[in-house]
């Protein structure tokens, strides 16, 4: 029995249902289209306002804020050093200031009361100090100090200290004195020390100076007490003569005096001795020392001045190139947008075609910035596990051969038959041939070569991606893999771009334990990058590996069991 022929007014109804449906779907495409045309005219809105050039005005701003402070935390760091040193030395002498000699001398009291040891302390004085400051003036009167402090050290042992108290007056402490009379030996060759004659400028000077002397227990048992009778002591040695010591409770008899002519370059000017061209020629050692030193530093100081400059300029560059190259897919997307308004239903799948092309493009170019970021910031991460590189490879190059199928060039495969295995990201690994073989197809002119190969080599895997394109100078493959670098010559063959797909290579396969080298025969020669990774060990030799039984160890007792 035949089935009776439908009514011409139900297909009439499903008709004009579906052709609502579709002007539903295209008044809905259109106004996404439409809200996408505004996003873009806003985003070129916001590039037309020079907000680029904002941007940069910014991070000039910022790092000149943080240069300042810098500087700033640096002057302040050695002020500060600078202060800590002033509070615990002496600014002229360099000796240790009295406010340390009073912290030792209280650490020595304490000690020699635990041990029952003794300790002395030396109050000295220079003889005739203010006649040298009239005569010969401060500037020699401080040469002098000096002088005193370099001859006082000479003469103590390392664990003594030697302070200078004020003006003219030095305190010596010496710790762990086995008899009284040890206190006197030290002061005797302290006296003869500066009695020695020496050159202060273009003066010769023997000093002299009074010590008194105060032991520890006899003579007080507190740092002030013995402060206080070795000053009275020591200005009783002044009353005796120049170049007296006197003890404490000492009778005026038992005090020692040594007569030195403290002052004969009063009289007379200083000789100029054949030590004084030893002296010159060892300043102007120092000084051509300091000046290759100060040299250095300028060069180094300019160096650092032109990095900072070539960053800033890359940075500028980079910026101007990032603005241009995501600005390039905003062009057809406008069109196609445009368009769409103005085509009939069957044409809107092409022109959303060309819009989600586009959209890939911006968001690679986005992704390859990203990958750079987490480079640079140790948040890469890989999902790793056992990949076959023959399928990788594969899969990559049906990725990329569109390219070159546009620019009629020729491409040749060569993989062995049998699996490549490696531990690795199978993303990341298809972006490192995806990456390479993009590049040779950009550089290569229409008609040209390009070749991909995997070989095994031991316990590697070697990936070769060649093309016979425009090459690389020798000056560039230095660093064709740094970010953001392209030759001239590169950008006038294909454009500009970001000059980081090289990059993303080169630390991909770091991270993943293998390297990547660059050639090339130079301009016009094409060029050749090879990738090495780790091969993962056939499964029988991990299984015997496992298997493996761990070496014994011999007992405790040295004897087998």
């Amino acid at each position: 029995m035949n089935k009776a022929p439908e009514p011409k007014e139900g297909a009439a109804a499903r008709v004009a249902r579906e052709l609502g449906r579709l002007q539903q779907q295209a008044e809905h495409a259109r106004a996404e289209l439409a809200r996408l045309r505004r996003d873009v005219e806003d985003a070129e809105n916001q590039l037309n306002d020079n907000r680029s050039a904002r941007l940069l005005e910014a991070n000039e701003r910022l790092l000149a804020a943080a240069l300042d402070a810098q500087r700033e935390t640096e002057v302040a760091s050695r002020a500060l050093v600078e202060l800590s040193e002033t509070a615990q030395h002496d600014a002229l002498t360099a000796l240790p200031s009295r406010t340390r000699l009073l912290d030792r001398l209280a650490s020595a009291i304490a000690f020699a009361r635990r041990h029952g040891t003794r300790i002395a302390l030396l109050f000295l004085d220079l003889d005739d100090f203010k006649q040298i400051n009239d005569n010969l003036g401060h500037a020699v009167g401080d040469e002098v100090l000096k002088l005193a402090a370099q001859c006082l050290s000479g003469v103590v042992r390392e664990e003594d200290t030697v302070s200078r108290y004020g003006g003219d007056e030095f305190l010596i402490l010496l710790t762990e004195v086995s008899h009284a009379s040890d206190a006197a030996l030290v002061a005797d060759k302290v006296i003869a020390a500066l009695a020695a004659p020496s050159r202060v400028g273009d003066h010769v000077l023997r000093l002299s100076a009074s010590i008194g002397i105060s032991v520890y227990p006899g003579d007080g048992e507190d740092a002030e007490t013995l402060i206080e009778r070795a000053d009275a002591a020591m200005y009783r040695a002044k009353r005796l003569g120049s170049g007296s010591a006197v003890r404490h409770g000492d009778a005026p008899p038992g005090a020692r005096r040594r007569q030195v002519s403290a002052l004969a370059s009063v009289q007379r000017s200083f000789t100029h001795y054949d030590s004084a061209s030893a002296d010159h020629e060892r300043r102007y050692a120092e000084l051509r020392e300091a000046n290759g030193e100060l040299v250095l530093a300028a060069l180094n100081a300019q160096e650092l001045l032109a990095a900072a400059e070539r960053a800033q300029r890359q940075q500028k560059e980079f910026l101007a190139v990032v603005a241009h190259e995501l600005r390039n897919p905003l062009t057809p997307i406008r069109v196609a947008a445009d368009m769409l308004g103005l085509v009939g239903a069957d044409e809107i799948p092409r022109y959303q075609a060309i819009i989600e092309q586009e959209v890939a493009h911006m968001v690679r170019l986005v992704g390859d910035l990203l990958d750079v970021s987490r480079v640079n910031t140790g948040k890469l991460r890989l999902e790793r596990r056992a990949v076959d590189l023959t399928g990788i490879v594969a899969k990559a190059v049906h990725a990329c051969r569109p390219a070159m199928d546009t620019r009629m060039q020729r491409f040749s495969m060569r993989v062995p038959e049998h699996a490549l295995e490696v531990d690795g990201d199978p993303v990341r690994l298809a972006q490192i041939l995806r990456n390479l073989l993009d590049n040779a197809s950009k550089y290569t002119p229409k008609g040209g070569e390009i070749g991909l190969s995997a070989t095994a080599q031991g316990a590697s895997v070697e990936l070769v991606v060649f093309d016979s394109g425009i090459g690389i100078t020798t000056d560039a493959l230095s660093r064709v893999f740094e970010p953001f670098t392209q030759e001239p010559s590169a950008v006038c063959f294909s454009g500009a771009g970001l000059g980081i797909g090289l990059t993303v290579v080169r630390e991909l396969a770091e991270a993943h334990g293998g390297t990547v080298f660059a050639s090339s025969a130079g301009t016009g020669q094409g060029s050749r990058f090879t990738v090495t990774l780790p091969l993962m060990a056939p499964a029988w030799l991990a299984k015997a590996r496992r298997r493996q039984p761990a070496p014994q160890q011999r007992p405790a007792s040295g004897r087998d069991g």
